[in-house]
């Protein structure tokens, strides 16, 4: 099937180990990462690039198979999740980005259309968070405050 925003049909991913166990060659125990994850999530990075921190610097390849819990449920039990959740924060800022690019460059009429598609995609996370109640039910997406979400 193809993708919905992009013309690659591709079917390529990684693919998760089939045993959900920690490594044995592990030895750091779960609340030795919790603390790591609090302590980077204190520096003000989002749970992915947690992920890739924990990856490439701790040797940790999957935190949910060591601790149990993922990393934004982690930071959701202390309290230092973010309000607005990643994927939407990075179409909002990518679209603020674009529209401050076409005030200065007003016949870009691609840059116009990239935006349409963005805000469509924007308006359709939002509709899903809200209906799973990971954002207020009275959030709505306005281009012209968008700029403040994301500073």
């Amino acid at each position: 099937m193809g993708r919905m925003f992009g013309g690659n049909k591709g079917i390529a991913s990684s693919a998760l180990p089939y045993r959900r166990k920690p490594p044995s060659w592990l030895k750091m125990k779960p609340e030795e990462i919790n603390e790591h994850i609090k302590r980077l999530a204190k520096k003000g990075l989002t749970p992915s690039q947690i992920g890739v921190q924990l990856r490439d610097s701790h040797g940790i390849p999957q935190v949910r198979f060591v601790t149990g819990n993922k990393i934004l449920r982690i930071l959701r039990i202390n309290g230092m999740a973010p309000e607005l959740p990643e994927d939407l924060y990075y179409l909002i800022k990518k679209a603020v980005s674009i529209r401050k690019h076409l005030e200065r460059n007003r016949s870009d009429k691609d840059a116009k259309f990239r935006l349409i598609l963005i805000e469509s995609r924007i308006h359709r996370l939002a509709r899903y968070y809200k209906k799973t109640k990971k954002l207020p039910s009275v959030w709505k997406y306005v281009s012209q405050t968008a700029s403040a979400l994301v500073a």
